[in-house]
């Protein structure tokens, strides 16, 4: 019995390695599904040939694993919204009935030590599964402001507000979307223009098949704003991780930034990071792993989460980033996104000197010590017009996040606004 399920186990791993499966997250589901499905149907066969406690039984979850992963491999994304109203009630109905076999036929320790644990965590997947399915129907789906714009094979959503000039434009940190903007968005609207988006799999924006490095994301970007008739210069505003895609913007397109504002951003690198775009058709080990933990999502695991991410943003936003969050697709792009730090760093370093442009760069006083102060210092320095402020009382997500808070990020965006404006320094 042990045996047959690591053999399941470690074919499952293999066909996730394997070339000629797509690193998708149905495709690569349905592999998992294959492999799982050998183990089990070892299972039945050595029993049967080369032990006196024949366990046919094992066969149906074979079969029933089988079944699903073809049809995954075979047809992908088109079957799997059918199969996710499908397989949890199945898959319990048979976890039950398994349990009550193995029970009566299986008379060994192997039964209470090794295939009960397996059974359970089968009945926590389909309950899980059907949590998902059923939690992701009642959603009140949030409807969509702004619009969907192509960028070259996918479309990314960009909502703009309010009027004048210079236009802002504001980049959520890792991980989150333009809701998470929603403090900040409608107080810059009352003085100017102010353009939020979401990046590829995030929000409304469609998953994008290029990896979302900083080079790519400012592409994207920029071909967003054309394609949206925004017209620029723009202030740029980036969080966390969103301020290295606003650096790696600066540094493509200086002649289109007015000004920029860094919230507590993350360092560029010193030093590039390993180019990333690669071969499309190249081997994609980190895309396979992405694929595989995404589909925890199908499982429920990211609601636990969802409920706690979005900080204190008004209920409209909060409503549209629990939404969002909760999704296969966030959670893989977040991943991609994460993978690609080291490369997104070093593009940003490209940014070496951004003249006497208006710069504010706001550090977070709770939990950043002196290194991290340091690093903003630097990127302080890229202009002869800056302004470094630590905001006290402040951790890194209140800075968007939180509503009292992120009226410094606000002040931060409209003074450089501001500066833009009067071509007046930035007052210290």
């Amino acid at each position: 019995m042990a045996g047959s399920l690591a053999t399941g186990l470690v074919a499952a791993l293999l066909l996730v390695a394997a070339p000629f499966i797509p690193s998708e997250e149905s495709d690569i589901t349905g592999a998992v599904l294959l492999g799982f499905a050998l183990g089990w149907a070892m299972l039945a066969v050595l029993s049967v040939r080369f032990t006196d406690q024949p366990q046919r039984w094992a066969t149906a979850p074979a079969l029933f694993m089988g079944l699903g992963g073809l049809l995954l491999v075979g047809f992908g994304s088109s079957v799997r919204e059918v199969l996710s109203w499908v397989w949890p009630p199945a898959l319990l109905v048979l976890v039950v009935w398994m349990a009550v076999r193995a029970h009566r036929q299986l008379r060994s320790r192997s039964r209470r030590w090794l295939l009960y644990p397996v059974i359970a965590l089968l009945a926590v997947a389909s309950v899980g599964g059907g949590y998902e399915t059923l939690s992701a129907a009642a959603d009140s789906k949030p409807s969509m402001p702004g619009q969907l714009i192509d960028v070259g094979g996918h479309r990314l959503h960009l909502h703009c507000s309010g009027s004048g000039s210079p236009t802002v434009v504001l980049q959520p940190g890792g991980g989150e979307m333009s809701s998470n903007m929603g403090w900040i968005a409608p107080a810059v609207a009352r003085d100017t223009r102010v353009c939020v988006y979401d990046r590829a799999g995030r929000g409304w924006s469609e998953p994008a098949d290029t990896r979302q490095d900083a080079t790519q994301i400012a592409t994207d970007l920029h071909t967003l704003l054309q394609r949206g008739h925004v017209p620029g210069p723009y202030v740029l505003a980036g969080h966390s991780f969103g301020g290295l895609y606003v650096l790696a913007f600066a540094a493509r397109y200086p002649d289109e930034v007015a000004g920029m504002v860094l919230v507590d951003t993350t360092a560029p690198a010193a030093k590039p990071g390993a180019a990333s775009p690669g071969n499309p058709g190249s081997y994609d080990v980190m895309g396979r792993v992405s694929a595989l933990v995404s589909s925890s999502a199908r499982l429920g695991l990211t609601r636990l989460y969802s409920h706690v991410a979005f900080g204190s943003l008004p209920p409209q936003s909060r409503d549209e980033v629990s939404a969002s969050i909760a999704t296969a697709s966030n959670l893989r792009s977040t991943i991609d996104e994460f993978v690609q730090a080291n490369a997104s760093m070093g593009q940003a370093a490209a940014l070496r000197d951004f003249g006497d442009k208006p710069l504010v760069v706001l550090t977070a006083g709770i939990g950043s010590d002196a290194a991290w102060i340091a690093t903003h210092d630097k990127l302080a320095a890229l202009s002869t017009n800056s302004v470094h402020r630590v905001i006290d009382g402040a951790d890194h997500e209140a800075l968007i996040g939180d509503e009292q808070h992120s009226a410094a990020t606000t002040q931060a965006v409209l003074d450089v606004v501001s500066s833009v404006r009067s071509a007046a320094p930035l007052a210290r």
